[in-house]
C-alpha cells in the first residue's frame, strides 16, 4: 500500500513530466514562426495552467488592438471519453504577441507581476 508520501511524490513527478513537454511542444511551436498565444506564453516561462488561463484574454487584448491573426490551425478539443471535436485557432507571430503583451495588464497582482516579467513583454 502507498504511503502518502509516495503518492505526493509521484504527482510532483507527473506535474513535472507535464510541464516540460508543454514547454518542449510550445518551444518547438514558436520556433517555427506562428503560434497559438498560449504556446508563446508557455515559450517565455510561464506555467501552461496559468497560460492557458490567459490565453483568451490575450487574443481578445490583441484583437481589440486592431491586430488579426497571421493565419489560422485546427487542433483537436478532447471532449467526454474517446470523443474529440476539431476546432480552429488563431496563430500569431513573435511580433504581435509582444506588442499586446507590451500594454496587456491583468487585474491579478500576481498574473500582472508574471506578465511583467515575461521577455516578451519588455
Amino acid at each position: 500500500m502507498a504511503s502518502a508520501n509516495s503518492r505526493r511524490a509521484a504527482a510532483v513527478i507527473r506535474d513535472r513530466a507535464r510541464n516540460n513537454r508543454a514547454a518542449h511542444r510550445a518551444v518547438k511551436a514558436v520556433t517555427s514562426g506562428i503560434a497559438a498565444v498560449a504556446a508563446h506564453l508557455i515559450a517565455d516561462g510561464l506555467e501552461p495552467a496559468t497560460a492557458h488561463r490567459f490565453s483568451g484574454a490575450v487574443t481578445r487584448k490583441a484583437k481589440s488592438l486592431g491586430h488579426t491573426p497571421a493565419a489560422t490551425g485546427t487542433k483537436r478539443q478532447k471532449l467526454k471519453g474517446r470523443v474529440f471535436k476539431v476546432v480552429s485557432v488563431a496563430l500569431w507571430t513573435r511580433t504581435q504577441i509582444a506588442a499586446v503583451l507590451a500594454v496587456y495588464r491583468p487585474k491579478d497582482k500576481k498574473a500582472a507581476a508574471l506578465f511583467a516579467r515575461l521577455p516578451l513583454a519588455a
